[in-house]
């Protein structure tokens, strides 16, 4: 059976932490800044750590 191909645009959103858990950023954060509120700008900063089903799923992605 072929090696399983990393999704490189899962790759480039997500990251493995050393416990192999998936982290990534928040969305909203690019542009349009003005518009928002200092404390909506200020929780997108914090990263999620995705778990269940989701986790799971680019955990697949990731090839891991």
């Amino acid at each position: 059976m072929p090696k399983m191909k990393t999704n490189k645009s899962v790759k480039k959103r997500f990251r493995v932490t050393g416990t192999g858990k998936i982290k990534r950023n928040k969305c909203n954060r690019r542009h349009l800044l003005s518009g928002r509120t200092t404390k909506r700008k200020r929780q997108r900063r914090r990263s999620v750590i995705e778990t269940g089903r989701v986790g799971a799923k680019y955990r697949l992605a990731l090839g891991e």
